[in-house]
């Protein structure tokens, strides 16, 4: 398996998915059924394939990460050939994954104490895995508003 199988809860929101895969795989519910108890072995393998299809679905249209921390927030464009990152530091005492804290970077983003650093990093071998390991580490992915906002801070 190359990412993580999908939870029970994942699992019945694609219900009708994972049908129609186990059709594509000319397994049937009377099949399926079978498998689950006389090869529980082999119902799990099919499992983590269908966890894998539906993992490299998301990876690939996804376009933005974020990961946001007590005094970082890390902002991720995922473009083609490498991703662009925006870090925004805060170094006053405040957690801004609080709303009193969001609220006073948020007024403050000029202030001393707020620091903003870009980078490019380029993927590795397999992009997709790069991004899996980084919603593993907490990430998720967005529509990429706060990027778009401090990149024309910024830039």
């Amino acid at each position: 398996m190359k990412y993580s199988r999908l939870t029970k809860e994942q699992f019945e929101e694609l219900h009708q998915e994972f049908i129609n895969f186990l059709a594509t795989q000319s397994i049937t519910a009377e099949e399926w059924k079978n498998l689950k108890e006389n090869k529980p072995e082999l119902a799990e393998t099919e499992l983590d394939v269908f966890s894998d299809l539906i993992w490299e679905g998301v990876l690939n249209t996804a376009e933005y990460l974020e990961h946001i921390s007590a005094k970082h927030m890390y902002l991720f464009k995922l473009g083609e050939d490498n991703m662009q990152a925006i870090v925004v530091n805060v170094k006053h005492d405040i957690d801004i994954t609080t709303t009193e804290g969001y609220n006073w970077l948020r007024d403050n983003l000029m202030d001393e104490n707020v620091e903003f650093l870009q980078a490019n990093k380029a993927y590795s071998e397999d992009k997709n895995l790069d991004k899996f390991k980084m919603i593993e580490q907490g990430a998720v992915i967005t529509k990429g508003d706060l990027f778009r906002y401090f990149d024309k801070l910024i830039n």
